[in-house]
């Protein structure tokens, strides 16, 4: 099993000065303890679940593309990016942009945008919830079409493009791979089913991921996808400081077919990836 860090708070250190350093530190160790992945939200505002509208937050694919020239190896996406916050032609040219400046190390993470209050304030189009999963099959669409040879227009009941040049191509091959990130039974994991290489599911409990991948397998038989070729991944919403327990859940995800836990730091980034380090080899063993 690998491990992947989600780096969600810009709150510590306090400093914005600092900010820079800490984050650019926190990835460098991560990628020198082993962690095979570097994610960042796709918010303007920090979730109000999880703290204050007004704490620090950075925008998403400038971070990734900071964080790409400061490392080698890890893969870098957005977990996930809100579908109503970039057209998706340019999106395709983001993520392409990530890829060749990254070495080829820039996977797709997208979903249906919710964060109702940051869309308000910022302007960013608010549609009815129907509307964003027509939105987001169509951005799928769009971004496979600008990954392929295909560079002729694409017309859909949202999204109208005259072409759909993208050079350079990726180096990814045969392309960026795409995750599409939540457990909505009808739609997301339809999604993931139809167009994705990767899912990601909240970790709640074994229950509900044994449920979500259920259900995924059902779409899968659906679509007549390989449902073992789908990378699937997981975000941790524990705590990892009891590492007996965090690796018993670790073992217990890996026997549902999950290959990659998120976990998310919880203190000073620098010295969470300090602590946690010691997990990567532990849970190369599962």
């Amino acid at each position: 099993m690998d491990l992947s860090l989600h780096y969600w708070n810009f709150s510590t250190p306090a400093d914005t000065a600092r900010t820079a350093a800490t984050l650019g530190a926190a990835a460098r160790l991560a990628e020198q303890a082993g962690f095979a992945e570097f994610t960042v939200m796709d918010h303007y505002f920090q979730m109000e679940h999880r703290g204050t509208a007004d704490e620090p937050m950075l925008e998403a694919y400038t971070t990734l593309g900071y964080v790409a020239a400061l490392t080698e190896r890890m893969r870098l996406a957005v977990l996930v990016t809100g579908v109503m916050y970039r057209h998706p032609g340019l999106l395709a040219k983001i993520v392409t942009t990530l890829d060749v400046l990254s070495g080829g190390r820039a996977q797709l993470g997208i979903g249906a945008s919710w964060y109702e209050r940051e869309q308000r304030a910022l302007g960013v189009p608010l549609v009815p919830m129907g509307e964003r999963f027509e939105r987001l099959e169509e951005t799928l669409q769009i971004c496979l079409q600008m990954w392929s040879d295909n560079n002729g227009p694409y017309q859909g009941k949202h999204y109208q493009l005259a072409e759909t040049l993208c050079v350079p191509a990726p180096l990814s091959r045969p392309r960026p791979p795409i995750l599409v990130g939540g457990g909505g039974e009808r739609k997301t994991l339809l999604f993931v089913a139809r167009y994705a290489d990767a899912c990601n599911l909240f970790a709640s409990t074994v229950e509900d991921v044994t449920h979500k991948l259920d259900v995924l397998r059902k779409h899968c038989d659906a679509e007549g996808r390989d449902y073992d070729a789908i990378r699937k991944t997981a975000t941790y919403l524990g705590s990892v400081d009891d590492r007996d327990a965090f690796m018993a859940d670790a073992e217990r995800y890996a026997a549902l077919g999950i290959t990659q836990l998120d976990i998310m730091p919880d203190r000073d980034p620098v010295e969470y990836v300090e602590r946690v380090a010691e997990l990567v080899p532990r849970l190369r063993g599962i």
